[in-house]
């Protein structure tokens, strides 16, 4: 395990020697190349994914073909399609590592052996699911609320790494709006 793996854990709960050595048997260190799909739509996620080094994201098609990004997940992040996942149901979209990346991952039944086993965990996987929610809660809200320039301009705040390492194609869909669009507020921008 990585030490900013233990120390987001660490933020929510008291992990004790043994607490990291039990994880150890559960998680299983990936790597893949960037563009790689590594979950498939219309099929069930299999895994839950920590990310420890890149970035992945979350993308369907439209009926028009477009690839519409619903979630970017950064290094420090778990990322998968969290109610498919849950519920054991096909996903209608597609996991890809956006540029090379290392994650952690473990399977569906071996996460819940986990939660079963350890109470350490058990707390903390709640604290996933829970940022899993207010993430897709938190998005909503901006698309209700705010301009795209605003969606654009709280992007840059709160996770200027997304911005200097995800193409705008990406962030432009993730954004709700055009590649030319994002490219048009950008220049506003720099103005």
């Amino acid at each position: 395990m990585t030490d900013n793996f233990l120390n987001l854990f660490g933020n929510y709960v008291k992990l004790t020697k043994s607490d990291i050595e039990f994880f150890n048997k559960y998680f299983v260190l990936k790597s893949m190349q960037k563009n790689t799909i590594v979950e498939e739509e219309n099929k069930v996620p299999k895994h839950l994914y920590f990310i420890t080094k890149g970035f992945m994201r979350l993308f369907y098609y439209d009926n028009n073909g477009e690839e519409i990004t619903t979630l970017i997940a950064s290094p420090n992040k778990f990322i998968t399609s969290f109610l498919n996942f849950i519920h054991e149901k096909k996903s209608t979209e597609n996991l890809e590592c956006v540029t090379n990346c290392e994650f952690y991952e473990i399977e569906r039944g071996k996460l819940l052996e986990l939660i079963d086993k350890n109470e350490n965990f058990k707390k903390f996987s709640l604290v996933i699911f829970e940022q899993a929610i207010a993430t897709t809660q938190i998005r909503a809200n901006d698309f209700a609320t705010l301009t795209a320039n605003s969606r654009y301009m709280k992007l840059i705040k709160q996770h200027p790494e997304i911005i200097q390492n995800v193409p705008i194609q990406h962030i432009a869909s993730y954004l709700g709006i055009k590649p030319q669009s994002l490219s048009r507020i950008r220049k506003h921008l720099i103005k």
